[in-house]
C-alpha cells in the first residue's frame, strides 16, 4: 500500500494552523450560551462552516503542495546533475568495489572514459587501488604521475547510512555499505610553475683556496700573479657556465650566486672544479686545492649565506680539498680525498693557547674528558689540560670510565704516592655533580657529543671547549667558547704540545706526564709511519725535552702475549675482498681491550702487498666496533662516514648498534661495491 507523503516542520504547523483555530471558536461558543442561546446556535454554525471550509480547501491544496513540491525537488535535482556533469573538476562516482558508476564530462576529456564505462577506476588509474578505497574511511587524497601528466586524487567516503535515512519510498539492504566520490585534480602547470620558482632561488656559495699561502711560497714571485690568475679563471669559468655571479671578497676567498636549477647539475658534475684547480701548474710544486660551501633550502637569502658559511667552516674543520651542500639540516659532502697539506705555520697554536689561558683563568674548576673508551691519545691530551690548569693553580679533574689494558700502565703513574691527587681521574656520575655553571669542560680527542664519556655535563655547563684532530661531520658541539680542531695533527697530543709551549713561559712538565703526550703521539702515527709532518717532530722534540723517555714509553706500551695471540688470529682469518681490501674479525671475549687489538690488526694488515685498506671487527659492549686503515690510496674516513663513523683519511672508525658480525661486514662489502661503481673508490 502507498504511504501518502507526510508535511514535517513549519510547513506542517502552517498547514494545521487553520484546523487549531476551530478549538479557539469552540471555547469562544461556551460564554455565548451562557449570554443568549440563539447568539451560541448561531456561533456554532459558523464554526462548524469554517471548520468544513478549512478541511476542504485543506484536502483540496494538499495534492497541489505535493506536487509543487516534488517538482521543484526534480527540477532541482536535475539542475544539481547538470552542474555536476559540467562541473569543471574530473569527478566520478565508485562503488565499494571500485566500480565506476558515473562520471562527468571533465573526467571524459581527461580519461577518454564515458557514461557507459563501468569497469574498476584501477583499469584508468593504478594507484588507486581496491585497497585504497577499504582503507580510506573518510577523505583522503594521493599524488601521481599519468601519462605524463601530475595528478592529485581526493577520495571521499559517501556512507549508504547517510543516504535519506527515513525515505519511504527506498529501502537500502545494506546500511553498512558506501559510495566513493573521486575528484581528480589536473596539478601539472601548477608543478611546474612550483618547479620553475624553486629553479630561481637563489644558492650561496662561498669557494675558499686552502692552502693559498703555502702554493705561493713553492713559487717564484713573478709567477705568483700568474698562478692566482689561472685559479681565478678556473673558478669563473666554472661558474659562469651555471649563470652564476663570482665576486672575490679576499685574496683566498670567493662568493658565488648561482640559481637552485643548476645543483643538481654540480651535484652530477661532482664539483669537478675541486680537481680541476690541482691541475693549475705555473711552477708551483704544490697543487692548488679549494673547499666549497653552498647553502640553500634557507627561508631567506641571508640563512643561505649563514648555511654557505656553516658549510665552509665543515669542509675546512674535515682538512679541506672538498665540497659540503647544507640545506637546511641535511649536510652532503663531495670529494676529500686528497691527503691533507700539513701548515707550518704556528699562529693558529700560539693564538689557541692564548685564547686557552684567559678561559680557565675566568673558571674555578676544570673537568677534561675524552672519548667512549678513552685511548692513549685522549688520555694524554687530558694530561696535558691537567699540566696546563695544574700551571694557572686551577683544579683539573679527568673523566675516565673506563681504564683498558692498554691504557693502564700510563694511568698507574698518575698515583697519590706519586704526588696527584686522588680525585684526578672521576667516572662520569662523579662528572655529574660537580659540574656547574663555573666549570670549564674540555672535551678532547672527538668533537661529537655523543662519543664523549659522559654528555650530560655538556648540557650542565655553557663553558665548552673542544680540542680535536679529527674530521667534523654533522653532529658537533654546540656553541662551544672555543674550537679547535686541525684533521692536519697528527693527534690531539701533537696540538697539545703545541699549545703548552705558548701557553706560559718555561711551563713544567714531570716525565711521566711528557712520556703520557708522548706515546699518544707514537699510538696515532703508528711510530711515526702515518700522518707525520713537521709540526709532528717538533711537538715530540719539544716532549723528549720534556722528559719524555722512548723506551720507557715502548715498554708501557708492550701488549701480553693473548694479545698477540688474538692479532695474529685476525690476520690469519682476514677475508681479501676484491683484490684490495682485508676484513677480519677481533675475537672480543678473548682479549681485554678489543677495540685496541683492532686497531693494531687494522695496521697489521695494510703490511700485506696488494692491500689498500683493512677492516677489522669486533663485538663489544653489544655494539659492532669497526676499525679501518689505509695507506694513501683508499679514503677510510668517507667510507666510515657511510657508517655513521669518521676519522681521517687513512685511519677511521664507526660502531654499529643493533646488528651482527655477519651483518655488518656485510654492509661493509655492499658500500665498497656501491662506492666503487660511482667511482668514489678506484682500485
Amino acid at each position: 500500500m502507498k504511504k501518502n507523503i507526510k508535511f514535517k516542520g513549519r510547513l506542517r504547523n502552517y498547514m494545521f494552523r487553520p484546523m487549531l483555530l476551530t478549538i479557539l471558536l469552540i471555547l469562544m461558543n461556551i460564554p455565548m450560551y451562557l449570554y443568549r442561546l440563539e447568539t451560541g446556535l448561531m456561533s456554532s454554525a459558523f464554526t462548524a462552516v469554517y471548520f468544513i471550509v478549512v478541511c476542504t480547501t485543506y484536502h483540496k491544496n494538499k495534492p497541489l503542495f505535493e506536487r509543487e513540491l516534488i517538482n521543484f525537488a526534480t527540477q532541482y535535482g536535475t539542475v544539481q546533475k547538470k552542474l555536476l556533469n559540467e562541473f569543471d573538476i574530473a569527478y566520478a562516482l565508485i562503488d565499494y568495489n571500485g566500480k565506476i558508476l558515473w562520471v562527468n564530462e571533465k573526467f571524459t576529456e581527461l580519461t577518454g572514459k564515458t557514461k557507459s564505462y563501468h569497469k574498476s577506476v584501477a583499469s584508468v588509474f593504478s594507484q588507486i587501488t581496491k585497497e585504497l578505497l577499504q582503507k580510506n574511511e573518510g577523505s583522503a587524497g594521493i599524488s601521481f604521475e599519468w601519462e605524463e601528466k601530475y595528478l592529485r586524487a581526493q577520495l571521499t567516503r559517501i556512507e549508504f547510512s547517510a543516504i535519506s535515512p527515513d525515505n519511504q519510498i527506498v529501502s537500502l539492504e545494506d546500511s553498512d555499505g558506501y559510495f566513493t566520490a573521486l575528484y581528480i585534480y589536473d596539478e601539472t602547470e601548477l608543478n611546474r610553475c612550483i618547479q620553475e620558482k624553486d629553479d630561481q632561488k637563489l644558492v650561496a656559495a662561498l669557494v675558499y683556496i686552502d692552502n693559498y699561502d703555502e702554493a705561493l711560497d713553492s713559487i717564484e714571485d713573478v709567477k705568483r700573479s700568474l698562478l692566482v690568475a689561472l685559479v681565478d679563471r678556473k673558478v669563473n669559468k666554472y661558474f659562469t657556465c651555471m649563470d652564476g655571479l663570482v665576486r672575490k671578497i679576499e685574496k683566498d676567498k670567493y662568493f658565488v650566486v648561482f640559481r637552485h636549477m643548476y645543483l643538481d647539475k654540480i651535484r652530477e658534475d661532482r664539483f669537478s672544479l675541486i680537481e680541476d684547480v690541482k691541475t693549475v701548474k705555473a711552477g708551483n710544486e704544490i697543487a692548488v686545492t679549494l673547499s666549497i660551501g653552498i647553502g640553500d633550502a634557507g627561508a631567506t637569502y641571508n640563512q643561505n649565506y649563514e648555511y654557505a658559511r656553516m658549510a665552509i667552516d665543515l669542509a675546512l674543520g674535515r682538512g679541506g680539498d672538498q665540497a659540503v651542500i647544507k640545506e637546511g639540516e641535511h649536510i652532503s659532502y663531495y670529494g676529500g680525498t686528497t691527503k691533507q697539506v700539513d701548515k707550518h705555520t704556528r699562529v693558529k697554536a700560539r693564538v689557541k693557547a692564548h685564547a686557552l689561558r684567559e678561559i680557565i683563568e675566568s673558571r674555578g674548576h676544570v673537568v677534561v674528558m675524552g672519548h667512549h673508551i678513552a685511548d692513549v691519545d685522549s688520555f694524554g691530551a687530558a694530561i696535558g689540560v691537567y699540566c696546563a690548569g695544574r700551571e694557572l693553580g686551577k683544579k683539573v679533574q679527568i673523566v675516565i670510565n673506563e681504564v683498558t689494558s692498554s691504557l693502564r700502565p700510563l694511568k698507574d703513574c698518575f698515583t697519590e704516592e706519586r704526588g696527584y691527587p686522588p680525585d684526578m681521574f672521576i667516572n662520569g656520575e662523579m662528572a655529574m655533580e660537580i659540574t656547574n655553571n663555573n666549570t670549564l669542560v674540555m672535551v678532547v680527542d672527538t668533537n661529537r657529543p655523543s662519543y664523549t664519556d659522559c654528555p650530560g655535563i655538556l648540557k650542565k655547563t655553557k663553558s665548552i671547549v673542544v680540542f680535536d684532530h679529527h674530521r667534523q661531520i654533522n653532529e658537533v658541539v654546540e656553541n662551544p667558547v672555543l674550537s679547535y680542531i686541525e684533521p692536519y695533527a697528527s693527534s690531539t697530543c701533537e696540538m697539545i704540545a703545541e699549545v703548552l709551549q705558548y701557553f706560559t713561559e718555561n711551563i713544567k712538565l714531570a716525565s711521566c706526564e711528557a712520556d703520557a703526550i708522548y706515546a699518544g703521539i707514537l699510538i696515532d702515527t703508528n711510530n711515526f709511519m702515518q700522518k707525520t709532518g713537521v709540526r709532528t717532530f717538533e711537538a715530540a722534540a719539544y716532549l723528549r725535552r720534556c722528559g719524555a723517555e722512548v723506551t720507557r714509553v715502548r715498554k708501557m706500551l708492550r701488549n701480553d702475549m693473548t694479545a698477540h695471540k688474538a692479532r695474529a688470529e685476525v690476520i690469519s682469518h682476514a677475508e681479501v675482498y676484491r683484490d684490495a681490501f682485508a676484513i677480519s674479525v677481533c675475537p672480543g671475549d678473548k682479549v681485554d681491550s678489543p677495540t685496541v687489538i683492532s686497531a693494531q690488526s687494522a695496521n697489521e694488515l695494510l703490511n700485506i702487498i696488494g692491500i689498500k685498506a683493512s677492516f677489522v671487527l669486533t663485538d663489544y659492549q653489544n655494539k659492532i666496533f669497526i676499525s679501518s686503515r689505509s695507506i694513501d690510496e683508499i679514503n677510510v674516513q668517507q667510507i666510515m662516514e657511510q657508517l655513521g663513523g669518521g676519522g681521517h683519511s687513512n685511519i677511521a672508525g664507526a660502531q654499529l648498534a643493533n646488528c651482527t658480525l655477519e651483518e655488518a661486514k656485510s654492509r661493509i662489502r655492499n658500500l665498497l661495491d656501491e662506492m666503487i661503481e660511482k667511482g668514489d673508490i678506484k682500485i
